[in-house]
């Protein structure tokens, strides 16, 4: 058949009726049993309106391969994961395109032991497959019920904090009308059965398929004030938001300002390190130092990754680091998998903020005062590779420290920057951080803008 263009980078993501559709979304499930040799596969989906249509499909697939399917319904990506490992299953899929447009859907996968897919080897395998003309097995696979896996999820998750350490905070949620709504509420379930003290206030937290509110994609600088604005509103200590299928979390303070991706990297490194010094802590390198300085100060060992889940994933299991977190709002647990989770990381911000005593302001303002951040600036541009070498020319003979792990990372006495191809969009990423000074920080990003547009 004609190539499959829904593959990604990563995963797939398509445009539903163009380049991906049931028809497809068969062959994807034939050819992800066919090429991990599954024998046995976790199934989840997100609230879009396809997606159950999708998930019937991708299990019409694999069980037409003799697979046995494990159907978790509507889920988060991370309880796919989660999953996975739980059931001992050959591999994982969640039919979700995220916080991607409405026409859009996609898939994450999985293979044993919750691992990413090599996109070179096995994700390059299951295309193939997938293109092909697979003949169905002997003998045809079911569909079960995953019973029991969203309360062992639940209690995975919980295994992360101290309840009894828990002080009493009122919450802010913001499920975006995604899938996040359903898993919270089981959380904060067993959370208030073991005696935690919290308080919830709840926005757009029932699952809806129209989304009402728009796409949840809280990372969106248009989307953050209607929870910001609900904080204050309700006088909560903290707001809590989430993607569409929750495998990101967002967090805002009393005064319902957003805090950067970064910042929060710094906070659940220190959260880790506190509780095992000497930790190893993965950070991807676009904004670094605030993060390198905290692992340093509370003994920790920081070790760097190129940014994208693969190869955080991939670099947590080499080196058995506890955490790993991106800007982007993605972090990583040794003991969720390796895998990323929406769900782990406001429960430790909330332990830390009960420990300090401090609201989440505090733990986080003399951060930023001390290491201003830019936050990642998209450009769309005619050739990446030429503005790169353009921008290398005029700042690399004056750098004090060069990096070209992701990208181009130049470090000078008092200001960095790193910039990059998107590994996902036709996009330059421009992100610049400082010490201690905003100011010069916005004269070094007008300055790299000029450059860039030019």
């Amino acid at each position: 058949m004609t190539e499959l263009s829904c593959f990604k980078a990563y995963d797939i993501r398509g445009r539903l009726g163009e380049n991906l559709d049931e028809g497809i979304a068969r062959r994807i499930g034939a050819g992800f049993a066919r090429a991990l040799g599954a024998r046995k596969v976790v199934l989840g989906r997100d609230i879009r309106a396809s997606s159950e249509a999708l998930s019937a499909a991708v299990a019409e697939g694999l069980t037409g391969q003799g697979v046995e399917v494990l159907n978790l319904g509507l889920s988060g990506t991370e309880e796919m994961y989660f999953a996975t490992t739980h059931f001992g299953a050959d591999g994982g899929i969640c039919v979700t395109a995220s916080h991607n447009p409405m026409d859009y859907n996609g898939m994450k996968m999985v293979k044993a032991g919750s691992a990413p897919l090599d996109p070179a080897k096995e994700l390059a395998q299951v295309k193939a497959m997938a293109e092909a003309e697979l003949a169905p097995a002997a003998t045809r696979g079911a569909v079960h019920a995953a019973d029991g896996a969203r309360a062992a999820y639940v209690a995975r998750v919980l295994s992360f904090v101290d309840i009894a350490a828990l002080k009493p905070l009122k919450l802010l949620v913001n499920a975006g009308n995604g899938a996040a709504g359903p898993t919270f509420d089981a959380i904060l379930e067993a959370l208030v059965a073991q005696g935690a003290p919290l308080d919830v206030v709840r926005l757009h937290h029932d699952p809806d398929p129209s989304f009402p509110k728009g796409i949840p994609n809280p990372l969106l600088e248009d989307n953050q004030p209607v929870t910001g604005e609900a904080v204050r509103a309700h006088g909560a200590d903290i707001g809590i938001a989430w993607d569409g299928d929750f495998d990101r979390c967002f967090l805002f303070d009393a005064k319902g300002r957003f805090i950067p991706g970064e910042y929060v990297v710094g906070l659940l490194a220190e959260a880790f390190l506190v509780k095992e010094p000497g930790a190893k802590i993965v950070h991807d390198p676009r904004v670094v130092w605030n993060t390198q300085e905290i692992v340093a100060r509370l003994g920790g060992e920081a070790v760097q990754s190129r940014t994208g889940h693969a190869f955080v994933k991939q670099v947590m299991r080499e080196t058995g680091a506890v955490y790993g977190g991106e800007m982007s709002a993605h972090h990583y647990f040794r003991d969720f998998m390796a895998c990323d989770s929406g769900m782990i990381p406001w429960l430790l911000v909330l332990e830390l903020m009960s420990r300090r005593g401090a609201p989440l302001a505090a733990l986080v303002d003399a951060r930023r005062a001390a290491f201003p951040s830019s936050g990642e600036i998209n450009f769309r541009v005619e050739d990446v590779a030429t503005v790169i070498s353009c921008i290398e020319a005029a700042y690399a003979p004056d750098a004090t420290a060069r990096d070209d792990t992701d990208g181009l990372s130049l470090a000078f006495p008092d200001w960095r920057f790193n910039l990059r191809a998107s590994n996902t969009e036709p996009l330059l990423r421009l992100n610049v951080e400082a010490k201690g000074n905003a100011d010069q920080l916005a004269a070094r990003v007008e300055d790299l803008r000029v450059l860039i547009e030019a």
